[in-house]
């Protein structure tokens, strides 16, 4: 029986797919019309490469809750528009200091390029207005304009969006601003007649749109605020708060992950060298941790796990759709329709109207793919441990769940500074361009054959701080692609977690300071595709913790792990596993 919880449940994750349907569709819109792959969602944020995208226009802004296809295909045209038509360098130019001219300068760049929109894309057209239309609406309903600033600001917006369409104000609030437009004509008559005839020149339309933001922002300098409690939500200051909210962090660009070429490995045939590899090791995570504390941390571990708001099983029911194949499982008698079971041909006879006389084929999914999870356990990711540790979890249980063979990897080194690696070379003389100056170490946290209950203590082991050191990303990834190079599958998938660059200084300082870095980025070329191959045996993924790994990682994603995990994230995650799409 369906209990009121599960209804409420199924609706939510109705509502949740169906923004994620609408967010997908909105990325593909802009693509096609800038001709550009870099345009993605994740976590509800739209991305141009590593670039968080701000929507910098007050009608662009759609609810939390929204799901109108044409609402989201506005913000999709209107972006386009501004990427085509708007120089962000001369925006920037003289773009206002103070948040609140700046919103209305926004904004009316926005509107300038929208006002560029030829004849020839009416659908583009009808999705602006029925978005403005909508906004204004919504702006009206909240009674927003029933305080004077409120009624001054919303009366501003409709004259100047009027002016530069050429084309009346809405109707239905033409009685109610007819006083303040007279009023508001003679301040800003000469800036108002300008938007229009200065659409074309980006550089004179700035200061046009600079004197009307000024006005506004001069006019909320004069205002009082309202003392009775009950006006405190119309305060018009309150409504720009809330448009304003998080627009300055959205416009922080992702650090991207330094890279670049060694001079050694080219002038050598990209041949990579490690000085010794005596004290390199393979390692269980496990065995590096005491058990009591082992226990102690999967206790914390199984704490933060409670608390997370993920649907595993749907996970799962993504992983087996996508990483299974169908196999024949037998034959299903006693069917009414299908292929005769020549052991009943005599119950044909001797009962004509008996029908479950035929078998039929039996089928089952059957998993044809290995998924490695490889961590960078290098001392900047040890503050991200639980977290990671975290993710790694819920993604091995949902491989579980959906008969998909995962191990989980990790990657370190023994020693800070080189350890015995670099008194070799010391003791050597110091011989120069020595390759690899340190201690490898590679981490078994769950194998390919250990299902997920029994790796639970394993993955535990995330969370001791001291096996954090230094990363070679480059041979980690080889050994990982080598193990799943065993695997007998025809899918292969690795999935490499890290929050920067690879970093060993003793290897930095003998070699020069891109040798690690050109060797991960020739290990991903070589298994993923590149080199001028279209494609290799692995999918490789890069998850950035908080960082763009795309010199490295041609498919990746940035994450953001410093809060609770939910669904958003984690099926921001699978999508990019599952997708062949590079974003």
């Amino acid at each position: 029986m369906t209990t009121p919880g599960d209804a409420t449940h199924a609706s939510a994750l109705a509502r949740t797919r169906r923004q994620q349907y609408l967010e997908d569709i909105e990325a593909a819109v802009l693509r096609a019309h800038t001709g550009d792959s870099r345009w993605f969602y994740a976590s509800r944020r739209l991305y141009h490469g590593q670039r968080r995208v701000p929507l910098r226009a007050l009608h662009l802004k759609l609810a939390d809750d929204c799901l109108s296809i044409t609402g989201y295909r506005a913000v999709s045209d209107a972006l386009a528009l501004r990427e085509r038509f708007s120089d962000d360098a001369l925006h920037q130019h003289l773009r206002p200091a103070e948040p609140e001219p700046r919103l209305i300068y926004d904004w009316l760049e926005q509107c300038r390029v929208e006002a560029l929109l030829g004849p020839g894309a009416p659908g583009m057209a009808s999705n602006l207005e029925q978005r403005f239309r909508q906004w204004s609406l919504d702006y009206h309903h909240a009674q927003f304009t029933e305080t004077a600033l409120g009624l001054l600001l919303f009366c501003v917006i409709q004259i100047s969006r009027s002016r530069l369409m050429a084309a009346p104000m809405l109707e239905a609030f033409e009685d109610m601003l007819e006083a303040t437009r007279a009023n508001i004509v003679p301040a800003l008559g000469h800036a108002l007649a300008g938007l229009r005839r200065e659409r074309h020149d980006q550089a004179a339309f700035q200061r046009h749109a600079h004197a009307i933001a000024d006005w506004i922002a001069a006019q909320l300098e004069g205002f009082e605020p309202q003392q009775d409690r009950e006006q405190e939500d119309k305060d018009p200051r309150r409504a720009l708060a809330l448009l304003l909210d998080s627009e300055d962090d959205l416009e922080e660009e992702i650090p991207v992950a330094l890279s670049g070429q060694s001079r050694l490995l080219e002038d050598d045939a990209n041949r990579y060298r490690a000085f010794t590899t005596a004290y390199d090791s393979e390692r269980r995570a496990d065995s590096l941790v005491r058990h009591a504390l082992l226990v102690e941390y999967r206790d914390r571990l199984d704490q933060r796990l409670a608390a997370q708001k993920v649907n595993v099983r749907r996970l799962a029911r993504a992983f087996r759709r996508h990483l299974s194949v169908v196999e024949r499982d037998g034959w299903n008698d006693g069917e009414e329709s299908g292929v005769i079971d020549g052991r009943r041909l005599s119950q044909i006879v001797t009962s004509p109207q008996e029908r479950r006389v035929f078998l039929r084929e039996r089928h089952r999914p059957v998993s044809d793919a290995q998924v490695s999870l490889l961590i960078d356990c290098s001392g900047s990711m040890k503050v991200h441990g639980e977290a990671i540790a975290t993710l790694v979890e819920l993604l091995a249980r949902a491989l579980d769940m959906a008969g998909v063979s995962s191990e989980v990897l990790g990657f370190t080194t023994g020693a800070w500074n080189g350890g015995r690696a670099q008194r070799d070379w010391l003791r050597s003389g110091r011989p120069a361009a020595p390759g690899r100056l340190n201690e490898a170490r590679h981490l078994i946290i769950k194998d390919a054959s250990q299902p997920w209950r029994r790796a639970r203590l394993g993955l535990a082991a995330l969370l001791k701080a001291d096996i954090y050191k230094e990363g070679i990303d480059g041979e980690a990834v080889q050994w990982a692609c080598q193990r799943l190079m065993s695997a007998d599958v025809s899918r292969r998938l690795l999935v490499v977690i890290s929050d920067g660059s690879p970093s060993d200084s003793a290897t930095n300082l003998a070699n020069d300071r891109h040798y690690l870095d050109h060797h991960l980025r020739s290990v991903v070329a070589t298994y993923s595709g590149g080199n001028g191959r279209r494609s290799g045996p692995i999918d490789i993924v890069g998850l950035g913790v908080g960082l763009d790994l795309s010199p490295y990682y041609p498919r990746h994603r940035v994450i953001d792990i410093g809060q609770t995990l939910d669904n958003a994230l984690l099926d921001d995650v699978v999508e990019l596993m599952l997708s062949k799409r590079r974003y």
